[in-house]
């Protein structure tokens, strides 16, 4: 059975404002207070309860904003968002208007947000979002790498030898790739990036986006590690090319063929079977197994 729990209201045409008995998720800036859309500044305005990563930072940003929350504001961060949820799914069932914002870019991705959205769904409360910022895109766009296919892992692990692992997980990954990283362990990633994914593999550091200083440096990954030995400053999302796909040739093809015939499969089934997962003509695979199965008799 589909879940339309989120779809209530949806065909609200083009309205600003919050709805009532359900949690939106908000995008705030993620450097320029320009880019608060007029939903942000609707829902800071409208919203009954507010749940903030940092309360501090959301009355600052509504401030930049030049507008006035008033409902009640809670935190609502990583160590608390499991305690908290309930809360906000009562209000939100008591005809609410909920609002969820992270301190920058879109609750949930990398921010707290998503044991939130997880206990909605259970609990079958609406769960709406006012789409905006997000530096994961924004450094995507601006790195000049493909875009058709791309993958967000976040940040690394700190340790040297978990970060090392994480990365040779992804060593033959063929999307672009995103990560976050903290200024003072950006130049270390970058070391273990060309160290494990190679030296040559494009890159590009993004640092500070959409802010006075946004900068963006496009290089293999060896110059970018090179370039942050003396540190930098700000917050960067690092994009990497993905690994070179690699083509199978009809031999690797052909063998996997005469593997599958060793099961009872006819070999030309084998190897068409065998030619599809690898993007070959079958009759290339086929002629390839026959011409190895004698060479091996």
């Amino acid at each position: 059975m589909v879940d339309t729990a989120d779809t209530a209201g949806a065909l609200v045409a083009h309205s600003p404002d919050l709805r009532r008995g359900t949690i939106t998720l908000a995008a705030t800036p993620i450097g320029n207070a320009s880019d608060g859309s007029r939903r942000l500044r609707r829902g800071l305005e409208q919203a009954d309860l507010i749940a903030a990563e940092d309360t501090r930072r959301l009355r600052a940003l509504a401030q930049r904003l030049d507008v006035e929350p008033h409902g009640r504001i809670i935190a609502l961060h990583e160590h608390n968002e499991r305690d908290r949820a309930p809360e906000l799914l009562e209000a939100a069932r008591a005809g609410r208007r909920v609002l969820v914002v992270s301190d920058a870019g879109m609750p949930s991705v990398s921010d707290p947000g998503y044991r939130l959205v997880q206990a909605a769904v259970s609990a079958r409360v609406p769960v709406t979002v006012a789409p905006g910022p997000s530096a994961v895109l924004t450094a995507l766009a601006l790195s000049g790498l493909a875009s058709d296919r791309f993958c967000f892992e976040g940040f690394l692990p700190r340790k040297p030898g978990e970060r090392r692992r994480a990365l040779e997980s992804l060593a033959t990954q063929e999307r672009t790739m995103i990560f976050l990283e903290s200024p003072r362990r950006v130049h270390d990633s970058l070391t273990a990036m060309a160290e494990v994914l190679g030296d040559g593999r494009p890159a590009a550091l993004c640092r500070e986006l959409t802010k006075t200083h946004e900068e963006v440096r496009r290089a293999p990954l060896a110059e970018l590690a090179r370039s942050t030995a003396d540190g930098v400053l700000g917050e960067v999302v690092l994009v990497v090319a993905g690994a070179e796909p690699v083509t199978a040739g009809p031999q690797d093809a052909a063998r996997e063929a005469l593997a599958l015939a060793g099961t009872g499969m006819r070999l030309k089934a084998a190897a068409a079977q065998a030619a599809g997962k690898a993007g070959l003509r079958p009759n290339e695979v086929y002629r390839a197994a026959l011409e190895l199965r004698e060479t091996t008799a």
